[in-house]
């Protein structure tokens, strides 16, 4: 059965070795940021101590959004949110970001990753993220990933997925199928500050 494009982001699945921890921390956007931040997305850390949404290239990402909190201008209360949608926060924002070094992500990649990707780095793609749900559209990037040694790639591929049978990605034989990945040039997987 081909599999359907619909990206999802960066789902945590388990830790290298063990099971999920969910662990987190919790950093700032800001309030001035007007782009939209979607739970599964790669953020970055910028150099005035807040995080924004990652663009695609060699630059170290932080961890992956998981969600915000702020207070609405427009409602006049504390807004729980699934995403940053860009606006309507009388302050900073604080957010949560995954960042365990160690945690395995479920993504969706744009062409067939295949056996021989396993333990390559791969890059990632934003995409369109869904502001009725608040999930990402991020994925990974694997008709633009060329060099598959590149030490700045932001995930490494760990393996495929394929169970149940028949469902939406397990195809490993046809485009837009799933892949486990891990974080490889991340804050706490690389000496180099920002």
């Amino acid at each position: 059965m081909a599999n359907t494009f619909a990206p999802f982001g960066f789902a945590e699945t388990s830790k290298l070795g063990g099971a999920v921890n969910y662990q987190m921390m919790t950093r700032k956007i800001a309030s001035g940021n007007s782009s939209p931040i979607f739970f599964g997305d790669p953020v970055v850390s910028l150099n005035t101590g807040y995080i924004a949404q990652a663009t695609a290239g060699t630059t170290q990402i932080a961890g992956i959004f998981a969600g915000c909190e702020y207070m609405s201008t427009a409602r006049k209360t504390l807004v729980t949110s699934m995403y940053w949608p860009g606006s309507d926060a009388a302050s900073d924002p604080t957010c949560k970001i995954i960042v365990d070094p160690q945690a395995v992500f479920l993504a969706q990649g744009n062409g067939i990753c295949t056996l021989a990707k396993i333990d390559g780095n791969m890059q990632f793609a934003i995409g369109t993220g869904n502001t009725a749900t608040g999930v990402s559209g991020a994925y990974l990037d694997i008709t633009g990933t060329s060099d598959l040694t590149t030490t700045t790639l932001p995930f490494r591929v760990v393996a495929l997925y394929d169970q149940p049978a028949g469902a939406n990605g397990t195809d490993t034989t046809s485009a837009y199928n799933y892949a486990f990945v891990a974080f490889n040039w991340q804050d706490f997987r690389s000496t180099t500050g920002i």
